[in-house]
């Protein structure tokens, strides 16, 4: 989703990274503008259609369930641009062309309302992210509180409640779209920020909306279809044998019982395979590696040692024990790698900005006889005076960030009542620098920071409330608050970088942002509440949805309020080591250059199995090697139908979360349970049913 890191993690920014290219320099120097001359700009309102929402809506409600369900088993979630750009194309193509040959079509389908579905869809599921259901939301649970058995008190525990839950991010999520409007002018056209996602899109849709653009999207969307059919289908025939816990083909012991229990098998997972062929393959091979590294390597020596680095009663769960160094150490690594990327975007922004103003002051005050700046391209000339011709007044963003601000500092502390008034004050000074810097930094890297900065909001927050105030619950409230502040203005430029370079009006993009915001806040808790409800054991290791990073963030809370004193032997001095680890490889990988950093592994991506495990690891690289077998065979065909298939697969194992959801609820239950036992074990099963 966009670098939509309100995605979070740094993979997915890589992918968005990889979809762009070199984004300031497209494949050919045909004016792109000038083939769109015979077709007029609509007005901004009516690049708002009724149908362009109705769509909308769809695809939000199919997105968020892809985004919920990654977010709540590995928290990887790739770019979804091109497949909420595709879909929204296809959907609304093919209602124009029904209703143009019944003669009732009234206005064409242009590339304005693609690019107004596709912000509004991305804006709606980035909210799954952004909301917390897979981190600091779910964090507050009980579910949660007893694996980390520390701080689990009624004061730093609330239960999951749809209610409160939209409420919260209804207040919360708004802030960040007014934060930065009345910047967009000097990001977008004085600074000439690349926002490389944002580019990359606009080259789609536009491509989609010329003739052969148009005759190419209908094959990738008769590709997405195929494969989204196969997906389900797989999804469906899997169900069946899925009656017990560890059943079905999920838990397959691809390469032995042995190896399943360290988790290194393939669980047949289309979405995962999906997600491999969109990510970069140097993600998937660190996720790979930082699996072989813990659960190969570390985790069996550590757990030799029990009895002396920890209790040898504590089981594998507490985090006094084995899972003490699983979680710790993931962290270390986490923060290591966002305090890097924190100072190296941080430094990028600010040598940027000098520069920018050192510019704008030499073109000042210099004499009329130097040489006048290269005159503007007629693609930028039209995009300029396009984007400059719908003003959003700077008021209306002042007024409607001020008014939020007052709503949410008088409302969030009767959501969580550690969390006081004060605290969200002081958050919502900060914020809008923060959100500056964050969309700067995004439109020069790619990157958003706003889980690291919501990281920080952690550890400030928690630390001031203080443990007996309930400073773990406040911590990771206001951890929410900032993320999604930060979050949303960055999504808000990269979409007017789309609108500016589709001719698409500012207002209109900043009203599809908005509506697709609040389509978002309903439908994300909704979403929840059903995963919520169907699976009763969402959140439990080794359950089919373990919401790790959970856990993840509510140790951090923990951590930034009681310090390290329940970390178990020698866990700080390997947190330590992991910490800086990550910090050295980042500065070798920038060291070394685009040439041979992407032989580098990723530290964050190393992190993230060392809780979890590698089966999902394993799907992911099945479907890199997918696509670099495609690529050597038919590289044209692979470039161009490569995401479909992705996307396709997906999807349709996405979507399947919603009827065995609704089966879950009403009772029903798979009729076949296949599990996997040794021949030790299945005989004794066979000696116990023959007595």
């Amino acid at each position: 989703m966009a670098s939509r890191n309100n995605r979070p993690t740094k993979d997915a920014d890589l992918a968005d990274e990889e979809l762009a290219g070199d984004s300031n320099h497209p494949p050919d120097t045909i004016s792109v503008e000038k083939t769109f001359e015979t077709k007029p700009v609509p007005p901004w309102h009516t690049q708002l259609t009724a149908r362009a929402m109705v769509v909308s809506f769809v695809l939000s409600v199919l997105f968020t369930f892809i985004v919920m369900k990654l977010n709540l088993t590995t928290g990887i979630i790739p770019s979804l641009n091109v497949s909420a750009g595709l879909l929204g194309f296809f959907f609304v193509k093919t209602w124009t062309t029904v209703l143009a040959k019944s003669g009732m079509l009234k206005h064409p389908f242009t590339r304005q309302e693609n690019t107004v579905i596709q912000t509004c869809v991305v804006a709606a599921s980035g909210i799954a992210f952004s909301g917390g259901f897979g981190s600091y939301l779910f964090a507050m649970s009980p579910e949660i509180a007893k694996q980390s058995g520390e701080a689990n008190a009624a004061k730093n525990i609330k239960n999951p409640g749809l209610g409160w839950m939209m409420g919260f991010l209804f207040v919360v999520s708004f802030l960040g779209l007014f934060s930065v409007v009345p910047l967009r002018k000097i990001m977008i056209i004085d600074f000439k920020l690349t926002y490389p996602s944002g580019t990359a899109t606009a080259h789609l849709i536009n491509s989609f909306h010329t003739p052969e653009g148009a005759k190419l999207a209908k094959k990738q969307v008769k590709t997405l279809g195929k494969f989204f059919c196969f997906s389900i289908a797989w999804s469906i025939f899997q169900w069946f044998f899925t009656a017990g816990d560890g059943c079905g083909f999920s838990s397959f012991p691809t390469f032995g019982l042995e190896a399943y229990e360290q988790k290194f098998f393939f669980d047949f997972s289309a979405t995962y395979v999906g997600v491999g062929m969109i990510c970069p393959y140097i993600i998937n091979i660190s996720l790979l590696v930082g699996g072989i590294l813990s659960w190969g390597i570390m985790w069996p020596l550590i757990y030799n040692r029990k009895g002396d680095w920890f209790s040898a009663d504590l089981s594998k769960s507490s985090l006094h024990g084995l899972q003490g160094y699983q979680v710790f150490i993931a962290i270390a690594m986490i923060l290591g790698d966002g305090l890097y990327n924190f100072v190296k975007v941080l430094g990028r922004t600010i040598i940027g900005l000098y520069n920018q103003f050192s510019k704008k002051d030499r073109d000042t005050i210099s004499p009329a006889g130097d040489v006048p700046p290269p005159s503007q391209s007629y693609d930028e000339k039209r995009r300029t005076e396009m984007f400059l011709k719908d003003q959003i007044p700077a008021w209306i963003a002042v007024i409607g960030y001020v008014a939020i601000a007052v709503i949410s500092a008088a409302t969030v502390p009767h959501i969580f009542n550690q969390l006081r008034w004060y605290y969200i004050i002081v958050i919502y000074i900060v914020a809008p620098v923060l959100a500056f810097c964050n969309a700067y930094g995004c439109g020069l890297t790619d990157w958003s920071l706003a889980s690291t900065y919501g990281k920080l909001a952690i550890f400030t927050i928690g630390a001031w409330a203080g443990a007996a105030h309930g400073g773990i619950l406040a911590g990771l409230a206001a951890c929410g608050v900032m993320m999604n502040i930060v979050s949303t203005a960055s999504d808000l430029m990269q979409d007017f970088k789309t609108g500016y370079m589709t001719l698409t009006s500012p207002r209109s993009m900043f009203l599809s942002q908005f509506v697709g915001t609040a389509m978002g806040c309903i439908i994300s808790p909704c979403v929840f509440w059903l995963f919520y409800k169907a699976f009763g054991n969402l959140g439990v290791p080794g359950s089919q949805y373990p919401a790790p990073y959970a856990l993840v963030y509510r140790n951090m809370s923990i951590l930034g309020v009681d310090g390290v004193s329940a970390l178990p032997k020698y866990c700080l001095v390997l947190c330590c080591v992991f910490f800086v680890g990550a910090i050295v490889i980042n500065l070798i990988r920038d060291l070394v250059g685009k040439k041979w950093s992407k032989y580098i592994p990723v530290p964050m991506a190393i992190a993230i199995p060392f809780y979890i495990g590698s089966y999902f690891a394993i799907d992911m690289c099945l479907g890199s090697l997918i696509l670099f077998i495609w690529q050597k065979l038919n590289k044209a065909n692979a470039d161009a139908f490569g995401s479909a298939v992705a996307s396709g697969l997906i999807c349709g194992d996405g979507i399947w979360t919603l009827p065995s959801s609704i089966l879950a609820l009403s009772g029903v239950k798979p009729p076949i349970c296949m599990k996997f036992l040794s021949r030790v074990t299945n005989a004794k099963v066979d000696g116990f049913l023959e007595s």
